[in-house]
């Protein structure tokens, strides 16, 4: 596991670690550093693929990319390692993202940014649009894009949660992007380099092949604070039925040295 963090927290992280995983689990750290490269005005790191770009010293084979604040369930790891055991040495641009029903992935406690996909027939990804603010209505599902163009939706739609499988051959890709997402965006403070366009801009230029996995999951995540009770409630459901042990630190501490 490679843990994507900001410098000043990795002895928090990795004593955490310790207590949580001991020596079961093989932990690295990549530090997302602000403002890398240094631009004036600039206090965040510089977004999602970035902090892929960040990992690259200690990738070496297939991985997979989430966020850390995501539940994506188990069975979505199971699919993803399957897409990445199978691939071979001809498959190194091809790519996998899990897909989740939009209508499961949004809050009570307000509007949320999703990618929707457009997906083939073959279960290919033809396009991801980044979609903001959506929310329920009254009407219905609605968001707008980037663009401010409104969007009204179904909740059938596929989204991305940022669960992709990925190869080494993405880094090279991410890098090329990246400098030149710094010749035009690098003197907004607020701009971010994010994965899902980065991998979008290389699927229109036919760079890559992405595989879209539905996955028989139900997402569920903490973009507000108000989702605190929701998710702990789910959890302890998934606890009660036995899909995870109730105490998670102890169970750990029995696999120690046998990964």
């Amino acid at each position: 596991m490679v843990l994507v963090i900001r410098e000043e927290q990795e002895e928090s992280f990795r004593e955490h670690a310790a207590r949580l995983w001991g020596d079961a689990v093989a932990v690295r750290y990549a530090f997302q550093r602000l403002g890398d490269p240094p631009r004036p005005g600039r206090v965040k790191p510089w977004g999602t693929a970035h902090a892929v770009l960040a990992a690259a010293e200690h990738v070496t084979g297939p991985f997979a990319v989430t966020n850390a604040d995501d539940f994506y369930g188990a069975a979505s790891f199971a699919l993803l390692a399957d897409f990445l055991r199978d691939l071979d040495g001809t498959d190194e641009r091809s790519l996998a993202l899990v897909g989740y029903r939009l209508g499961d992935t949004l809050s009570e406690a307000g509007g949320v940014s999703r990618g929707i996909c457009r997906v083939d027939q073959e279960g290919r990804l033809r396009s991801v649009v980044e979609v903001r603010g959506i929310h329920r209505t009254a009407e219905g599902i609605s968001g707008t894009t980037v663009a401010g163009e409104l969007h009204h939706l179904t909740g059938d739609e596929v989204a991305s949660m940022n669960l992709w499988g990925c190869t080494p051959a993405v880094f090279p890709l991410l890098q090329w992007r990246f400098d030149r997402f710094l010749e035009t965006s690098a003197g907004d403070p607020a701009a971010e380099f994010l994965l899902a366009g980065a991998v979008s801009d290389e699927l229109a230029d036919g760079s890559v092949s992405i595989r879209v996995l539905p996955s028989p999951d139900a997402w569920f995540g903490m973009t507000f604070a108000e989702d605190r009770d929701l998710v702990a409630a789910r959890l302890a459901q998934l606890v009660s039925q036995g899909h995870y042990p109730d105490n998670l630190s102890a169970w750990f501490r029995t696999q120690g040295g046998t990964r």
